[in-house]
């Protein structure tokens, strides 16, 4: 199969189908990544809003006031102040509506072992991604997801 063709079957599926996810929040302190990111949920129609939060801080104070009710979280590990596997332990404390049901992907440019490992045997983190997030990246989300 051509490229060519590969990538018009893949712009097909992604532009008919309905978003997968109605609100999406992505926490990552990397304005660029979050740039990339973006687009990439956008164009790969696998959400239909999106919050971007640089700091898990005003994640976690998002989530807790209401302001934020998001269907799918992507996160990143490495950020200053609080890691994502410190904003897990934060999200955990939290009391809000729904909060099990909410998927979670792991977002991380790392290629530790121990890292891919850790989020995983995390009770929220549903896959982890590898940075920058492609159009296969989601494409392999939503065959996990179904299959799950």
């Amino acid at each position: 199969m051509s490229n060519r063709f590969s990538n018009t079957i893949l712009y097909l599926i992604f532009e008919t189908m309905t978003p997968r996810f109605k609100n999406c929040l992505l926490i990552d302190d990397n304005y660029i990544d979050n740039f990339v990111t973006r687009k990439i949920l956008e164009s790969g129609n696998f959400v239909e809003n999106i919050v971007v939060r640089q700091s898990p801080d005003e994640a976690i104070e998002s989530l807790r006031s209401g302001l934020v009710k998001p269907d799918v979280i992507f996160l990143d590990i490495r950020m200053p102040m609080m890691s994502g596997f410190q904003f897990l332990e934060e999200y955990d404390k939290l009391e809000i509506e729904n909060q099990e049901d909410i998927k979670m992907f792991m977002l991380s440019s790392s290629l530790d072992p121990t890292d891919m490992k850790k989020s995983l045997l995390n009770k929220y983190i549903s896959n982890y991604i590898h940075k920058p997030i492609t159009h296969k990246a989601i494409e392999d989300l939503f065959a996990h997801d179904l299959s799950c």
